[in-house]
């Protein structure tokens, strides 16, 4: 049963009452759904072309930023929703400031995908909109975001996104400028050339809205986006454009413990979903590719991490493991020259020896989490709840 609740402009954390019940959306205004209902019955009215949709939880220190950011890259804010997954904080409250409350939602405590599920739906945004345009709450766009993407959506895709860069921090941000400028640059140009985008990432995930009606946004998995996107492919809903002029900025953890966290959830979450969809055993260009990246890594790993030192254990020689030591960090050392130049960040390059160090982290959480999710057969099944990483104020 759907309930409302009243939102007061009074003061501190009183201008929001949340109830904490699991999964019962809490609506902005009674009077809304009927708002919207008149203005869809209103046939003059055409669809405007886009909408911005931030899910939220917890988020008080970089939504207000956020949101100020896409109205300054060219989105009108009348056409920005927040849906507030119950938060402890004040995030709500700051959504209710900066979008008004016929754009904001406060839904039980039910996990991203059903949250942006339900926003969509009781306030209609497939029917009022062309694209709906889905963000994470720690996101920043590039002044000509907005711009960019009213010039090249093309209705012949059936969904779309931008490139991902990283905002500046500490080392580990440095590190995913690295990951961010190669996977745009080199990777994701290849995949759009040959239609096998498999990810479209948090920061800019933007959907045609038929497209956006037929995907199942619930799924609970780990990773909803990459679920979402192999929901595009197997369903066969059309091809994903690759914006490369739209910009998004997003946030990376700050501290090692954080960064681990994350870096498990979305390696736990694509072999979760290499399970669902039964990668890799199709005839189909998706699930090669897959399949491809899913044993590259297995090979970087085992030769890293297992082949290389027990090879020069045996054999008590420590060349072949310095060799392959010494290699790997010339290569990288030149990529990180590359993206230095390409993102004019400096930083990148002083931070370089701890940075390098993530590389090393991120093999043993792979080879950790291939264990846990095939060996053991664990993580296959989640509840879709947040798991959202310390926020620095922006």
């Amino acid at each position: 049963m759907v309930r409302y609740i009243a939102q007061r402009d009074t003061t501190a954390r009183g201008m929001l009452r949340h109830e904490r019940s699991t999964n019962v959306p809490l609506f902005s205004s009674p009077a809304y759904a009927e708002r919207i209902t008149t203005s869809i019955k209103n046939h003059n009215q055409p669809k405007r072309k886009i909408c911005l949709l931030i899910a939220a939880y917890n988020e008080e220190l970089v939504l207000a930023h956020t949101i100020e950011s896409a109205v300054r890259a060219g989105v009108d804010r009348r056409d920005i929703y927040v849906v507030d997954d119950c938060s402890a904080d004040m995030t709500a409250h700051i959504a209710y400031h900066s979008v008004g409350k016929y754009n904001l939602l406060t839904v039980g405590r039910s996990g991203k995908g059903l949250a942006l599920s339900t926003i969509a739906t009781q306030l209609k945004l497939t029917k009022r909109y062309e694209w709906v345009h889905i963000a994470d709450a720690d996101g920043e766009f590039d002044e000509q975001y907005f711009k960019e993407l009213y010039e090249n959506l093309d209705p012949r895709y059936a969904a779309a996104t931008g490139y991902i860069a990283s905002l500046p921090g500490s080392y580990i941000s440095n590190y995913r400028a690295l990951e961010y400028t190669l996977g745009m640059d080199l990777v994701r140009r290849f995949q759009s050339m040959a239609d096998l985008i498999t990810i479209i990432p948090g920061p800019t995930s933007i959907f045609r809205s038929d497209v956006f009606e037929k995907v199942d946004f619930r799924t609970k998995s780990l990773c909803e986006d990459y679920d979402v996107t192999l929901q595009i492919h197997r369903k066969k809903l059309g091809k994903i454009k690759f914006i490369d002029t739209a910009i998004a900025r997003t946030q990376d953890p700050h501290t090692l413990k954080d960064y681990i966290r994350q870096v498990t959830r979305w390696n736990r979450g694509g072999m979760q979903l290499f399970v669902k969809y039964k990668l890799g055993r199709r005839l189909t260009k998706v699930d090669a590719y897959i399949g491809y990246q899913m044993m590259q890594n297995i090979f970087f790993t085992v030769m890293y991490m297992i082949v290389a030192p027990i090879v020069t254990l045996v054999t008590m020689n420590i060349t072949i493991l310095a060799v392959t030591f010494l290699s790997d960090v010339l290569v990288v050392f030149a990529l990180t020259l590359f993206t230095m130049f390409r993102t004019k960040r400096y930083d990148i390059l002083e931070s370089f020896p701890l940075s390098y160090g993530l590389r090393w982290v991120q093999l043993g959480i792979f080879l950790r989490c291939f264990i846990e999710v095939f060996l053991l057969r664990k993580y296959r099944v989640s509840n879709g709840t947040w798991e959202t990483v310390a926020r620095a104020a922006q």
